[in-house]
């Protein structure tokens, strides 16, 4: 399971969409969120990576492009990690520069209220990409599902990776994130097993971008994840 990444045929328009989803939701809002949301737009014009799906910036060059302070480009990162618009996919410490992915799903959330404001057209567009629904409605029996409670320390990665779905897909996390048992990360292959066949495909259907970019910032780059059914 890979991220899907606008990169695929018709991707240059839906990049289009989501930056007016970014910046006519920030004109909507109070001055501040103008500010921040043209910074956000302007950085991801200049200097996202699409093809790698994240932006590797240092603060001085942020800082230079914005006309602020290094102070400033902290603070407006770290707002936009707290609100989830940005996933931190690689820390920048001693030296490195870190690296952040657009959380896509996010996107929509935030701006869903603004669409109308562009056009119906523009609404209808982006009602029909939104990774958040699914084209089909799936009626699964959930008599069992666990509680939404915080995962326990198993001792092995998918804890981190499985509160972090949580924090974000509180719902998504109670249904389908937390059953899933961590089977092993060797060979680049981050394995988990679910509880059926049926869930495994619906994994693989309609959550491998949040589940990817999850394992990514919480265990790093490099890996593919693979599902198996429980026997």
């Amino acid at each position: 399971m890979e991220p899907k990444r606008l990169t695929r045929p018709g991707a240059g328009s839906m990049k289009y969409d989501v930056l007016t989803a970014l910046s006519v939701s920030g004109l909507h809002g109070s001055p501040a969120q103008q500010i921040s949301m043209t910074r956000l737009c302007s950085l991801i014009t200049a200097r996202y990576n699409w093809k790698l799906d994240h932006f590797c910036v240092g603060q001085p060059e942020m800082a230079r492009m914005w006309h602020v302070t290094e102070r400033t480009v902290k603070r407006e990162i770290k707002r936009w990690v707290d609100d989830r618009l940005l996933i931190c996919v690689r820390k920048g410490v001693r030296g490195r520069v870190g690296a952040y992915r657009l959380n896509i799903l996010r996107v929509f959330e935030v701006s869903r209220a603004t669409w109308s404001a562009v056009g119906t057209d523009y609404a209808e567009r982006m009602e029909s990409m939104d990774p958040a629904q699914s084209s089909s409605v799936v009626k699964v029996d959930f008599a069992k599902a666990v509680q939404d409670v915080p995962p326990e320390n198993d001792g092995t990665s998918w804890s981190a990776v499985s509160e972090r779905l949580r924090a974000l897909y509180p719902d998504k996390h109670r249904n389908w994130f937390a059953p899933l048992r961590f089977v092993s990360d060797e060979g680049g292959r981050y394995t988990l097993a679910a509880r059926s066949g049926f869930v495994v495909r619906y994994l693989e259907n309609h959550f491998s971008t949040v589940m990817a970019e999850a394992v990514q910032a919480e265990v790093g780059l490099g890996r593919r994840i693979v599902l198996i059914a429980d026997v």
